[in-house]
């Protein structure tokens, strides 16, 4: 064969192995690389975030300010605390025009304890309660009217 060198092999001894290298210092070798996660992380945590402190401020805003506010007079017809997670202190005022005339109803929510304890004990009197409305509460944890009563006047006899 012409251009290939010749190479002699033998049958009986198979080919040998490399010899290992000797053991010596090792040299330092850089860690691995980092997996910049971090954004990603950052990105998780904006979208789980955002929308929580968005319902606090809406819900901080809607409570603070009111929509309109008055007074509504009648017979409290009645007066209990409500729910099964979030306890509410829940009403009803019989608001009459005319004597002889069916009442209508008006349902209120107290967030204030005072308030509560003044109702609970003018239960069947005839009330002037004062009262904002509060638009827009985004859960019934706070009452479940939009009516927050913040005082009340008991007429004398």
């Amino acid at each position: 064969m012409v251009g290939f060198p010749q190479y002699r092999r033998s049958m009986t001894t198979p080919p040998a192995d490399p010899p290992a290298p000797e053991p010596g210092p090792v040299p330092d070798a850089p860690p691995p690389p980092r997996k910049r996660r971090w954004k990603l992380k950052a990105g998780l945590a904006g979208c789980l975030l955002l929308p929580v402190l968005f319902v606090t401020f809406y819900t901080v805003v809607v409570l603070n300010f009111d929509y309109s506010e008055g007074n509504r007079a009648g017979y409290l017809q009645k007066f209990s605390r409500k729910g099964w997670l979030c306890k509410t202190y829940e009403g009803e005022l019989a608001v009459t025009s005319v004597p002889g005339v069916a009442p209508t109803i008006w349902e209120f929510s107290v967030r204030d304890k005072e308030v509560a304890q003044q109702l609970t004990n003018a239960s069947g009197k005839r009330v002037v309660l004062f009262y904002e409305e509060h638009r827009g509460v985004p859960t019934k944890c706070f009452g479940a009217t939009n009516y927050f009563v913040d005082s009340v006047v008991v007429p004398g006899p």
